[in-house]
């Protein structure tokens, strides 16, 4: 069977765990040679150096340090043909009682480190006709209480990647959107140990409140990388959303009101439990933020 990612040179941020490491995986089983960049530099090294690959470390928010990157990228393998834009962080709760900077955070990341991604690597990718995947989220296609960043975040990106593909692909850039629903990574698990979003969730209508397992969700995506696909599902039921989103809306808001009333006390009472992001990429992002503001950023 041939291998249609081999050699080519595949850019994967947000790296160093979840679907970017197991992605970084599945590709590197297909040929691809792979730069991997994160803000976990031991676990980036330990990935890179598992698949014979190299990592940068780097916050995605921070355009001149994408831009480093990206310069080297290129200086160390001579082309990029691939780069899949997954960094992303996530916090839960009512928008009211969020702290501004941690609902911020979660824009900054999401969407404007994608757009500095973008802003990066587009040039290597129109000198090689490559390809851009934007990894969005069921977040996307459906709004959902105390979700607001995130699916603001994700919504955002995925117009955004729509908007990419109008003006490069004369150029010969492909550009696609990643969807995933819940599929069981670090974030996920972090959201789940609040026992009120859990329960929640669990609530939610099938297919929508199961967590999915890691390995067949990151497959597709890997399945769609090789085809540079437009839109990759990495649940099989994703694609069917797309022709009922408009609906969604108005179902949620009035069902969500419902759910909203009934949990409203213990939500108030477990307020100060949702301060933060969430899970182990979260607190990877809160220490770096933390040590920049000390002045202990590495050079």
């Amino acid at each position: 069977m041939s291998k249609p990612l081999h050699g080519q040179v595949v850019v994967i941020t947000g790296a160093a765990r979840g679907v970017g490491a197991l992605l970084a995986r599945k590709l590197s089983a297909r040929g691809a040679q792979l730069a991997l960049v994160g803000l976990e530099p031991d676990e980036l090294a330990e990935v890179a150096a598992e698949l014979g690959g190299r990592s940068w470390e780097a916050d995605v928010t921070d355009r001149d340090a994408m831009a480093r990157v990206a310069d080297e990228v290129v200086a160390a393998y001579g082309r990029v043909d691939v780069v899949i834009a997954n960094a992303g962080i996530a916090t839960g709760g009512p928008f009211l009682a969020s702290e501004a900077r941690t609902f911020d955070r979660v824009i900054e990341v999401n969407l404007l480190g994608s757009v500095a991604t973008a802003r990066a690597f587009l040039p290597a990718l129109v000198a090689s006709r490559g390809y851009y995947l934007q990894i969005a989220s069921l977040a996307a296609l459906t709004p959902a209480p105390m979700m607001a960043a995130y699916c603001a975040s994700k919504a955002g990106v995925e117009a955004f990647a729509h908007s990419l593909r109008a003006e490069v692909g004369y150029q010969g850039v492909k550009v696609g959107v990643g969807y995933l629903s819940w599929t069981d990574t670090d974030m996920v698990r972090g959201a789940d140990q609040d026992d009120v979003l859990r329960e929640l969730r669990a609530r939610l209508p099938w297919p929508t409140n199961r967590t999915y397992p890691l390995d067949p969700a990151v497959e597709r995506i890997a399945d769609g990388v090789a085809r540079r696909s437009a839109h990759v599902y990495a649940q099989w039921w994703l694609r069917g959303m797309q022709a009922v989103r408009g609906y969604l809306p108005s179902l949620v808001g009035t069902v969500g009101q419902r759910e909203m009333r009934r949990a409203e006390p213990r939500l108030r009472a477990t307020a100060d439990r949702r301060r933060g992001l969430v899970g182990a990429g979260g607190a990877a992002d809160e220490t770096a933020r933390k040590d920049l503001s000390s002045g202990n950023s590495a050079p």
